[in-house]
């Protein structure tokens, strides 16, 4: 089924991770990455898209943003202990430095990515 509403998730960030891709895209990655975990169905997840498309354009070269499908990666769900969506991830050097559970706001990603970049 799609998403209801104006804009999916899946329609505005196009990089979604896999178990399989997850380690290359994430753990590896010599910069800061920001993980998304988001279900299609979810109103939260959905809201949280503006932010993460701001995010992504303020951010680009230095950092990355991916989202994981909860629905599609439950090793991932599992591996990370996510019990709500939305949830967001900030690694660092392949570590997590932050976690967020439910709707964000923009100011406190942005504090958190900036310090991340400091620690890379």
């Amino acid at each position: 089924p799609r998403p209801v509403g104006p804009r999916a998730l899946g329609a505005a960030m196009p990089r979604e991770l896999s178990a399989s891709t997850f380690k290359a895209a994430v753990i590896d990655a010599g910069h800061p990455v920001l993980v998304s975990f988001y279900a299609d169905g979810c109103g939260p997840c959905q809201m949280q898209v503006p932010m993460l498309e701001a995010l992504e354009a303020r951010f680009r070269g230095t950092a990355a943003i991916f989202k994981v499908n909860a629905e599609h990666s439950p090793e991932l769900v599992n591996l990370f202990g996510v019990r709500s969506l939305p949830t967001m991830i900030l690694f660092a050097d392949g570590r997590i430095a932050r976690r967020f559970a439910g709707l964000t706001n923009g100011h406190d990603l942005i504090m958190a990515m900036l310090a991340s970049l400091d620690d890379c």
